[in-house]
């Protein structure tokens, strides 16, 4: 009952002008970081690992203006879940759109990492070809139906559990359906090898370069980028891989995080930090959460 409550106040919040949903996003993300303590420590001990150099006030300041992104960017996905196409089309700027329309009925790989804004992005290239992910099941039946309901507005949508492996994925990217993957987590090490990310060791998935080599799917990254104030987003997509994968499964999880390392640099409060990215250590290394 609760969780529909929710939901019900979610639903509502989509009628709102978009600058006053920016704001409620904003103020809930500044509550919530003296709330989700749990959470703040995690993101805490992410910066001061991948950011050594900054001064504890400067962290301090960047994991804020990430609560607040973290926040808008859940605020936001009730415009992505119950607004029209042309509400949705509207807030979003797209650069890199030849390297889209290129990988059209390829097999293709839309390599997406844990940025705030990936839904949005996500939901616009739902709008124009069939394409595929993978999703992690809620604890609450009723809010895994309705992730996956609002993730199949538009076109055909394959979704596929985590638990269900990489199997019907394969067999749907040989048909030319594109796939909306974000590897960028930590899976532990059974199909992964640690390489660096910003210098720390980090269990990385090889699957990048082992789906590509059995579909020979095209590897197109692609970022969105939410801008300041309410002035939308940019979903950008970049040149494909050239020379991927190169048959060194290390080297080319090593690439993907250099990649990911490099749109970190430039839009830091944006990426994904309050995930355990470290919690799987090499052995004899101690925990670090």
């Amino acid at each position: 009952m609760l969780a529909r409550f929710g939901v019900f106040i979610f639903w509502m919040i989509h009628f709102l002008p978009f600058p006053v949903i920016v704001f409620i996003g904003n103020a809930l993300g500044s509550a919530l970081y003296y709330i989700a303590s749990d959470r703040r420590r995690i993101g805490t001990i992410n910066l001061k690992l991948c950011f050594p150099d900054l001064g504890d006030k400067a962290r301090e300041r960047l994991l804020k203006r990430h609560f607040r992104m973290f926040a808008r960017s859940l605020m936001e996905r009730s415009i992505l879940w119950w607004s029209s196409r042309d509400r949705i089309n509207s807030l979003i700027n797209v650069e890199g759109v030849e390297h889209f329309e290129a990988i059209r009925g390829k097999p293709a790989i839309l390599l997406t990492p844990h940025f705030v804004g990936l839904d949005v992005g996500g939901q616009w290239i739902a709008q124009r070809v069939d394409s595929m992910s993978m999703y992690s099941n809620q604890k609450n039946p009723y809010m895994t139906r309705l992730l996956l309901e609002k993730r199949q507005r538009f076109g055909k949508q394959l979704l596929y559990s985590r638990q269900q492996g990489l199997r019907p994925v394969i067999r749907h990217m040989r048909q030319g359906i594109s796939f909306f993957y974000l590897p960028d987590q930590d899976q532990g090490i059974k199909d992964g090898v640690f390489v660096p990310f910003f210098g720390v060791p980090a269990a990385t998935m090889t699957s990048v370069s082992r789906i590509a080599k059995m579909t020979g799917a095209i590897v197109v990254p692609t970022v969105t980028r939410v801008l300041p104030g309410s002035a939308g987003y940019v979903l950008r997509f970049y040149q494909p891989w050239e020379n991927f994968p190169s048959g060194d499964e290390v080297q080319d999880a090593r690439r993907m995080n250099e990649f990911i390392e490099e749109r970190v640099r430039e839009i830091p409060e944006q990426y994904f930090w309050l995930h355990k990215r470290f919690k799987t250590r090499p052995e004899g290394e101690k925990k670090i959460y």
